[in-house]
């Protein structure tokens, strides 16, 4: 009788491991995500959204590497999960009635609105029943679950659904006129936005849905716990915050006027300077000293202001002093300066700011001086608001124009709610050029123009020789690309 129970033990399978086991023996988290420029990346820079940063902090939650299965078709990406081919489906997804039968969704951790797109210049279409043309949306997304729903009391209501466009392709169609309206999420407009101005919301059709990852229903509780505990730390420590102002918070004001002159002025006026912003950015992407140049003087030389800053940077006398700038007028020594001084604060911002904020305190110092940064550091403590967090200064910097607090302050009163638009300004310019995928000026074809003046180097690489000091060594770039 012993023999045979310990027979029969011998032969019972060992229990399965739980999904979470499974994913640290293979020591992969798979993610699967739409196609997105938010997940692009090439040979000189990445671009990372909130989705593929909280996952890869996810999977170092886990200790596992981090596997990214993207695919343009949504409803591919659901049999994926379902099939467990993905262990997580993190790519904006909506919260829906029809989605929670299907699958299970951890905490929500921000809101989007869905909102019915037209192109500017086009009759704007105030209900449904004023849509005349071709609206298209993406199939299996939750716009097309309202579309479904809106149809019972709005019978004549139709439209077109894509398996081949992302949110992003969808709106580029929308601008081409390939069709009339689309249907996407809020911060899909905001984000594109930058580079369509002529993107115009003609109605909200769900107001602050939750977003949130889906895992599979075939899935034991094990993965979904993990989940849950990892959004209650960062939501409890701040990073889910930190992370939505570092996508989202720029973008949330949109002024079609400006946005338009910008994109006008990249293809007027850029091409004159360009080089200058590569040669002189240093340790900085070109785009983010061109950016600042924007802000300050609209790409004009010979800017001036009522308060005595002047140039393409907007230099103070005593600014333009301390970085050997002896003509704010002139271009390139302007821009030589500015991008000198911008890193120079950079320097001085406290290590313990995260590396992926430091510009943007170094831009408020830029603004509104180094030293009512740090009053505003200071005020954050006092209020126990987090220093280093862009978050907690850009809602603190305000507050030094009340005299109940920069009366208590070393530097007192100060514009802050300037500074927190002037950051704001400049993020939301850099990410322009940025998505812009402008080329190179410091290639072959403009090397070859400055080396028939025998004055640089026939390099191919000018990062590793087109320092300050030596260019100042030779003749000035303006002079040789008889740039005016």
């Amino acid at each position: 009788m012993m023999a045979s129970l310990v027979f029969l033990a011998s032969c019972t399978p060992p229990p399965k491991p739980s999904d979470t086991t499974q994913i640290k023996q293979r020591d992969t988290l798979v993610i699967g995500t739409l196609y997105s420029p938010e997940l692009s990346s090439d040979s000189q820079h990445s671009s990372y959204g909130m989705e593929f940063e909280l996952a890869q902090s996810f999977a170092q939650h886990l200790g596992v590497n981090l596997k990214i299965v993207a695919n343009a078709d949504l409803n591919t990406l659901f049999e994926k999960l379902d099939n467990n081919k993905i262990d997580i489906l993190a790519t904006g997804l909506t919260v829906t009635e029809p989605r929670l039968a299907k699958m299970r969704f951890g905490p929500p951790y921000y809101q989007v609105s869905q909102q019915l797109i037209f192109k500017q210049g086009k009759k704007r279409p105030r209900k449904l029943s004023d849509l005349t043309g071709k609206l298209m949306v993406i199939d299996g997304s939750s716009h097309h679950e309202t579309l479904i729903e809106l149809k019972q009391d709005n019978p004549e209501l139709t439209w077109q659904t894509t398996t081949d466009l992302n949110p992003d392709q969808l709106l580029k169609h929308l601008i081409d006129e390939k069709i009339d309206y689309a249907i996407v999420d809020s911060t899909v407009l905001a984000r594109n936005r930058r580079l369509y101005p002529d993107l115009s919301l003609a109605m909200t059709l769900k107001h602050s849905k939750p977003i949130a990852w889906a895992l599979s229903k075939n899935t034991d509780d094990s993965l979904f716990s993990e989940v849950i505990s990892f959004f209650g730390q960062h939501q409890g420590d701040g990073e889910i915050i930190q992370l939505e102002e570092k996508y989202f918070g720029h973008v949330k004001r949109f002024d079609y006027v400006d946005t338009r002159a910008f994109i006008k002025a990249v293809e007027t006026k850029l091409n004159k300077y360009q080089i200058l912003f590569e040669i002189y950015a240093e340790q900085l992407r070109w785009e983010q000293v061109a950016a600042i140049s924007y802000q300050e003087s609209h790409w004009n030389p010979r800017a001036k202001s009522p308060t005595g800053v002047r140039g393409m940077m907007m230099l103070t006398l005593p600014t333009a002093k301390q970085m050997g700038v002896k003509s704010r007028l002139d271009a390139e020594q302007s821009i030589r300066g500015g991008a000198q001084y911008i890193q120079s604060l950079l320097k001085r911002v406290p290590e313990s700011v995260p590396q992926d904020q430091r510009f943007w305190f170094a831009l408020a110092a830029y603004n509104v001086g180094f030293g009512h940064l740090l009053d505003a550091r200071a005020l954050a403590k006092k209020m126990n608001k987090d220093p280093d967090s862009w978050t907690s200064i850009k809602q603190i910097l305000p507050l030094l124009e009340k005299a109940k607090y920069y009366k208590k302050t070393r530097h007192g009163f100060a514009r802050g709610r300037e500074a927190v638009h002037y950051v704001d300004s400049i993020r939301r310019y850099f990410e322009t050029l940025t998505a812009m995928n402008i080329s190179s000026k410091l290639e072959e074809p403009s090397l070859a123009i400055a080396a028939k003046a025998d004055s640089l180097p026939q390099q191919p690489i000018v990062r590793q020789w087109a320092t300050p000091k030596v260019v100042e060594e030779k003749k000035p770039i303006l002079e040789l690309l008889r740039i005016n």
